[in-house]
């Protein structure tokens, strides 16, 4: 049976864990706000360097180079703008699941103690009945570890992809605007 000292001490452990996520998400909004307030700096500063270097144009073909030279630097910064929001999210995101992975090995060992005390005082006879509860938690524990890799390995694959679809995008940019300016 549970003591009310236990059940405050598990009370206040899960204040301290809501507390804690909290904290994180709003460090995740602070950085989202600061990397958007960074790109949208950036992008005025070179918006009016462009409107500059477009009022300095002398014919067509020099407006084309202007042009094809600006599409790399852009693919290559939405790339990283990409990349740092991905940073963002999945550091928030793994603060959460740590977080949720602590609570449920410390649930489940409080279980296996309730299990274990039930057990101590379980009536003769009664082994097989505890025996199956201590297999049926062991079983779940097993399950919950496998969907923990699982998800850690859909993580680290969704991760490279982000990557080469980023390398991608930026090699594509590099070779339309080489094709450009050699028109």
């Amino acid at each position: 049976m549970l003591t009310a000292e236990q059940v405050v001490a598990a009370q206040k452990a899960n204040l301290e864990t809501l507390f804690g996520l909290t904290q994180k998400a709003f460090e995740g909004v602070e950085k989202l706000v600061e990397l958007n307030i960074q790109a949208s700096k950036a992008a005025l500063n070179e918006s009016a360097a462009h409107s500059q270097a477009v009022l300095s144009v002398k014919d067509a073909q020099e407006l084309l180079a202007l042009q094809a030279g600006l599409m790399q630097p852009l693919a290559e910064k939405t790339a990283a703008y990409s990349r740092h929001l991905y940073d963002i999210a999945s550091g928030t995101g793994a603060e959460f699941a740590k977080a949720a992975e602590a609570q449920a090995n410390d649930a489940q060992a409080k279980f296996m103690a309730v299990v274990d005390n039930a057990a101590k005082n379980a009536p003769a006879g009664s082994e097989t009945a505890v025996a199956a509860m201590k297999s049926a938690v062991n079983a779940a524990s097993t399950a919950m570890e496998s969907v923990q890799k699982a998800v850690k390995q859909a993580t680290e694959m969704a991760e490279a992809n982000f990557n080469t679809v980023a390398a991608t995008a930026v090699n594509a940019a590099k070779t339309t605007t080489a094709g450009a300016k050699k028109r």
